[in-house]
């Protein structure tokens, strides 16, 4: 039977001018995809620029992490924005970074939202729809998201690739969606857990939920957020240990 393979992937280029927020260099000796930060929750062009180099110099895939315009709540705060006015935007994050992977003698990969807009477009199918058709104007692409998401739908039936994401460092709802920021315990900080969370949701398919219930999740990657305090320490321990479980390690896309 042939090795089973998981992909590592990580936020990066979360900073803006001066401000740095991840240690993008040393995870990107660590993971296989980069979800690069496009400018509207977090980046900017110098910085998008320079991940892209990093990420093309160690054959890491990179991806479009398009969020919500929200510079000041990076991307977390709730915001309603009109579909079309979506669309163009979730194309215009893409397309800017594009012109940098393709400077780097690469390109853009896949894309995945961020924060409030990954969390919106679970249920909201008009929002997901939205993105989908941001994806398709920039240019037909593999879209990254929560299994049984309103995204992922959306992505299949125009035709996308669509990739099955878990999280190790996120705290599961009984019904296989992600705790909100705003409730206790939602993150989840334990490094030891964070890596046995990550070899289950991997090898076995399977996240114990708060309320203790155990939930079918089969991820093609999984996302070790780059924004906590030691994530490329706590993202080499995970790749240790998936590749101890007898996981091959790789990009999905």
């Amino acid at each position: 039977m042939a090795e089973a393979a998981i992909d590592l992937n990580a936020d990066l280029g979360e900073g803006f001018g001066r401000w740095s927020l991840t240690d993008d260099a040393a995870l990107l000796s660590v993971v296989t995809s980069a979800n690069v930060a496009c400018g509207f929750h977090a980046g900017d062009p110098a910085t998008m620029r320079r991940v892209c180099d990093l990420a093309a110099e160690r054959g890491v895939r990179i991806g479009a992490q398009v969020s919500y315009r929200d510079l000041a709540g990076f991307g977390r705060r709730a915001m309603d924005v009109p579909a079309d006015e979506l669309a163009a935007e979730v194309a215009y994050q893409i397309g800017a970074l594009e012109v940098f992977a393709r400077a780097a003698g690469a390109s853009v990969a896949y894309v995945k939202p961020h924060g409030a807009l990954y969390n919106r477009v679970v249920d909201d199918a008009e929002q997901a729809a939205a993105v989908v058709a941001g994806v398709r104007l920039a240019g037909p692409l593999p879209v990254l998201g929560l299994p049984g998401s309103r995204l992922l739908a959306a992505a299949a039936r125009e035709g996308l690739p669509v990739v099955h994401e878990a999280f190790a460092d996120r705290a599961y709802t009984a019904a296989g969606t992600l705790v909100p920021r705003r409730e206790p315990h939602a993150v989840v900080t334990d490094p030891g857990t964070v890596v046995s969370r990550s070899v289950g949701l991997a090898r076995d398919g399977w996240v114990t939920a708060v309320t203790g219930q155990e939930v079918q999740v089969t991820p093609r990657s999984l996302c070790v957020h780059g924004d906590t305090p030691g994530a490329s320490a706590l993202a080499a321990r995970v790749r240790r240990a998936l590749e101890d479980a007898g996981l091959r390690v790789e990009a999905f896309a």
